[in-house]
């Protein structure tokens, strides 16, 4: 393989659960040395087991690799002096320091942007935060299942008017902001290798939330009804847009943006050339008034075939859809297979499990080892021993509790 685009780049990591750890992640993946810093207790992600239907081994912990593959872990106990200075001593050796620390513990502790920036001019900082930096509610802690997909305007619109609100999952919102950060952490860090001058990036589950909705957010302004989210799923201004239930009830989403040009091809190739040119429901200017009468009538077409038979006709129109494919379909899906969208890791207890790339692929470089997350502690004496630190001091460390070990049932 390639030389990875980040190889002799050194992060440091001290952050929890899934928004910036995948950032850091993501920079392990490029090449980068990332080291995770945590607490004596673990990153609570660590801990999720009972939510997700897995073991409770920390052997196999499929959240945790999947947010940490590829990192060393230290871990200290940074309220005491000697934790606290050899978290500093590692930031001062690296490139680029990531953290989700809330704004006053994180100045408090020292590791601000400002009080950084001062000591290491070309550190670059990258910064999740749930609400941003400004603003009344900066400080509110933030998850994606609040500051994403509640406060960002998610939840509450994007639904149909006759139903409840979706079942969120973990994740979606941190993933996004996770690749928003590395865009600007990249950007950022190749600013401080051309000039030496280091630079802060903040990136924000709420304002990720805005700018995925951004298209629709900025139409809403025009007052249009198309337009009033939620709607009635008969509302909708064009319904070859919508997904629909089939005869052996499989929903199947079809994506016809372009009505006009979608429209008379559809209803031919459905059976239905009689409502080629129905001025009811053509153009689409035409059918604004009809919307529920012709959404009802897709819901009859689709349902007259099964999901095989609509794929067929599809396939044969060129006509753009997708299968509503549930997880275990996802799972063993040929196309996320070939594509590289998977990786089966093979763990200590013998189980295989489908974990996830990150959605960038390079050609020269190849695909990046999928290794798993380290254990806590994994490398606490060895990240000490590359920042100077003799055996004895380690162990004094060890000893007094300002770093722990791996352990040891672990190995």
């Amino acid at each position: 393989m390639s030389k990875r685009p980040l190889e002799g780049i050194k992060v440091v990591e001290l952050a929890t659960f899934i928004a910036a750890p995948c950032t850091a992640r993501v920079l392990a993946d490029l090449g980068a040395d990332v080291i995770k810093v945590e607490a004596p207790m673990g990153d609570p992600l660590r801990y999720t087991a009972v939510n997700e239907g897995r073991p409770m081994d920390q052997k196999e912990n499929t959240s945790y690799d999947l947010e940490n593959a590829g990192k060393r872990c230290i871990s200290l106990n940074t309220k005491t002096k000697e934790g606290h200075d050899a978290l500093e001593k590692l930031i001062s050796e690296a490139d680029v320091f990531i953290t989700n620390v809330r704004q006053k513990p994180l100045a408090k502790m020292g590791f601000d942007w400002e009080t950084l920036h001062a000591k290491y001019p070309s550190l670059v900082f990258g910064y999740v935060s749930g609400y941003g930096e400004k603003g009344p509610d900066k400080d509110l802690p933030g998850f994606d299942f609040t500051a994403f997909y509640a406060r960002g305007g998610i939840l509450g619109p994007l639904r149909d008017k006759d139903s409840v609100p979706m079942l969120t999952v973990p994740g979606f919102g941190d993933h996004q902001v996770s690749m928003n950060l590395a865009t600007g952490v990249l950007a950022a860090l190749f600013r401080a290798k051309m000039t030496g001058e280091g630079e802060k990036v903040v990136v924000s589950l709420l304002h990720s939330a805005i700018w995925d909705i951004s298209l629709v957010l900025q139409a809403s302004q025009y007052g249009a009804d198309c337009m009033k989210f939620p709607l009635k799923r008969n509302e909708i201004a064009n319904p070859l847009t919508v997904c629909y239930l089939t005869k052996d009830e499989r929903w199947l989403q079809i994506a016809m943006p372009q009505y006009d040009r979608h429209y008379p091809i559809f209803m031919e190739a459905a059976g239905h050339p009689e409502l080629v040119g129905d001025p009811r429901f053509y153009p689409q200017a035409a059918l604004q008034d009809n919307k529920p009468e012709f959404y009802e009538i897709l819901v009859s077409i689709m349902a007259s075939k099964t999901l095989d038979e609509w794929c067929k006709v599809m396939d044969e129109a060129d006509l753009p859809y997708a299968i509503a494919q549930n997880w275990d379909e996802l799972l063993v899906d040929k196309q996320a297979w070939g594509s590289d969208c998977f990786y089966e890791m093979e763990y200590p207890n013998g189980a295989k499990r489908t974990l996830v790339r990150p959605p960038m692929m390079f050609e020269e470089c190849g695909l990046p080892p999928y290794e798993r997350g380290p254990y806590l502690g994994e490398h606490t004496e060895e990240v000490l021993r590359e920042a100077g630190y003799s055996d004895e001091q380690i162990a004094e460390m060890v000893e007094s509790g300002a770093a722990a070990l791996m352990d040891p049932a672990l190995a």
